[in-house]
């Protein structure tokens, strides 16, 4: 990324340039800033949208046309940002738990290490919808207090293969200078419940090529069964549209409802509160087989 589009990438997330060096503080509020401008969103998925993982591409998805997108996207492009500021960057993969905690495909989902100038290493994650409102502190195993909930990043056990658990060593920490050296994955836990399990060995945007097919073309997948679009909102509250269904969550957890009903609402409500322009409400695209 050069300095112009660096630039326009902050004006995206009310930023203003600054000569300070990538802190922690500088991370923290870059982090909070993208969930609040730049909604969490599958939309690509069911208009036919091409889905490419190239640094480029996603950039200007995410600034030039003030899209969203899922994990790969958001946190692709993020990434780009932080790198282009001076951050130390390398995404890492991960696997999301669902039902029965039964773990997702290979590359399932994409979150980033982020170390600063002064010494933070950190996980950030601006693509996995509701999560923590700022970077989680990579090395610490206790809970970690948040907007979003009360995390930790825990050793996992082995997985159904037998690989990838325990230890608690340097190669659990991920060795020195984000190698990952060692095989441990790390359960990253929300509210006592396991979100998903992460591989500590640094990885390049096109390792996620096939998750995100996966993702967008599966009937398996979650993206393509259902619509989704949301974001953080200014109060610490968020807002979701999925399919015709707004709601609304404060801070405090209250929540409101209200399902919309012509198409030119159902567009108004992506303008006003995702600031995303459609030509054509999106609907979910039913594919037969499986994958």
């Amino acid at each position: 990324m050069d300095a112009m589009q660096v630039d326009a990438y902050l004006r995206r997330l009310g930023v203003e340039r600054s000569s300070e060096r990538p802190t922690d503080e500088v991370l923290r509020e870059l982090h909070l800033r993208h969930l609040v401008a730049v909604p969490f969103e599958n939309l690509s998925v069911h208009l036919g949208e091409e889905i490419v993982l190239d640094e480029k591409r996603l950039v200007e998805k995410v600034v030039g046309a003030r899209r969203g997108g899922f994990c790969y996207e958001l946190n692709g492009a993020f990434g780009a940002l932080l790198a282009a500021l001076g951050f130390e960057v390398w995404p890492l993969a991960a696997r999301v738990y669902g039902e029965g905690e039964r773990l997702g495909v290979p590359y399932d989902h994409m979150a980033l290490r982020v170390r600063t100038a002064d010494g933070g290493d950190w996980l950030a994650d601006v693509g996995f919808g509701a999560h923590s409102h700022y970077p989680l502190r990579f090395a610490e195993r206790g809970e970690q207090t948040d907007p979003g909930g009360v995390f930790r990043i825990a050793p996992a056990a082995p997985d159904a293969a037998g690989a990838g658990g325990g230890g608690t060593g340097e190669g659990a920490e991920g060795g020195e200078g984000g190698e990952g050296a060692g095989e441990t994955d790390f359960d990253v836990i929300r509210d006592g419940g396991r979100q998903y399990r992460l591989e500590v060995r640094p990885r390049v945007l096109g390792d996620f090529v096939t998750g995100a097919w996966w993702h967008s073309t599966s009937p398996r997948s979650h993206f393509m069964r259902s619509l989704v679009c949301s974001r953080v909102t200014e109060d610490g509250g968020r807002v979701t549209l999925s399919g015709r269904r707004l709601t609304s969550t404060a801070a405090d957890g209250t929540r409101r409802e209200r399902e919309l009903g012509a198409d030119e609402e159902v567009l108004a409500a992506y303008r006003e509160w995702f600031g995303i322009e459609l030509d054509r409400v999106p609907v979910v695209r039913r594919r037969g087989g499986d994958a």
